[in-house]
């Protein structure tokens, strides 16, 4: 009798193994249906065109089709347009990337303080984040034109008027437009960062010491060390991406300080030269995973050295 009720026992314990399996494939293939358009876009839009500009670079043209080697890279690091493009790129992103991070640091430092109209000043900051870039631009035209408001300024103090798009204070003007647009989301990243540090430790820290500038640098730069490295990595690209606000400003050959390397590879793709695109393209994408490999790794001493 017994061993009768172990096998019966035995028997419905396989079934109930075999339908759970079966409930598990039933599972899989609903969460793969469900992530088939998410997975069909990225090809399409990401992995098939990436795959494209890689066979790009390494032959002579698009339709003989030769395998030539790094030849292409060789005529883009020889082309003055090109060392013009990436050498205006690394200056405004050394340039913007830490503004833009220090200042909105500073600013979050400032409304964490209880101040008054903190809330307000907060919308005010995010404010540039509702507005069309086109009514970004017009205004920022009306500001610096050559008869704009800035040059009226300037006249009242007995200085001539400044071509301010068209001449070498160019990247100036495009700095602060980065600047203007990009300070808000990064002020509330680090704000939102700042409330999640233990308010016990600050108490202890601040037994220990009575120097703030000592318990920022000790204690809060310690514990915002992952924001920071997302806003700089945020920044960072949003500084590669400023194509479309000089565009606007300025068009297709705008003053030579302003020239981008995504002004390179637009003029490179109107004039069909898809070999130099390509190549320039994936040297940007290597530089960028270069930058952010190092961001990675200081980062990550910071928060061993917070663990410890």
């Amino acid at each position: 009798m017994n061993k009768d009720k172990e096998e019966k026992v035995k028997k419905k314990k396989v079934k109930l193994s075999s339908y759970g399996r079966k409930m598990e494939r039933k599972e899989r293939v609903k969460g793969t249906l469900f992530l088939l358009p998410s997975i069909s876009g990225v090809s399409v839009f990401y992995l098939i065109p990436f795959f494209v500009v890689l066979v790009y670079a390494f032959q002579d043209n698009p339709v003989t089709k030769n395998y030539v080697g790094l030849s292409n890279f060789i005529a883009i690091f020889k082309n003055e347009a090109f060392r013009l493009a990436a050498g205006n790129t690394l200056k405004f992103s050394l340039v913007a990337v830490p503004l833009a991070v220090i200042i909105s640091l500073l600013m979050a430092i400032l409304l964490d303080q209880s101040i008054p109209f903190a809330s307000k000043f907060r919308t005010i900051f995010l404010s540039p984040m509702m507005v069309p870039i086109a009514s970004v631009i017009l205004v920022f035209r009306v500001l610096f034109d050559y008869n704009g408001a800035f040059n009226i300024i300037i006249r009242f103090f007995g200085a001539s008027n400044i071509d301010w798009i068209k001449s070498e204070y160019a990247p100036f003007v495009i700095i602060l437009l980065f600047l203007w647009k990009n300070l808000g989301y990064n002020m509330i990243m680090f704000l939102a960062a700042l409330g999640t540090i233990p308010r016990e430790m600050m108490e202890v820290a601040a037994l220990d010491s009575n120097n703030a500038l000592k318990l920022f640098f000790i204690v809060k730069i310690r514990y915002l060390s992952p924001t920071i490295l997302f806003v700089t990595i945020l920044s960072l690209i949003n500084s590669f991406k400023i194509f479309r606000e000089v565009y606007l400003l300025s068009g297709n050959y705008p003053h030579g300080s302003m020239y981008t390397l995504q002004h390179f590879m637009n003029n490179m793709f109107n004039s069909l030269d898809y070999q130099k695109l390509s190549s320039a393209a994936i040297l940007m994408s290597i530089v960028m995973i270069v930058i952010i490999l190092i961001l990675y790794i200081l980062e990550n001493r910071f928060g061993k050295d917070m663990e410890d």
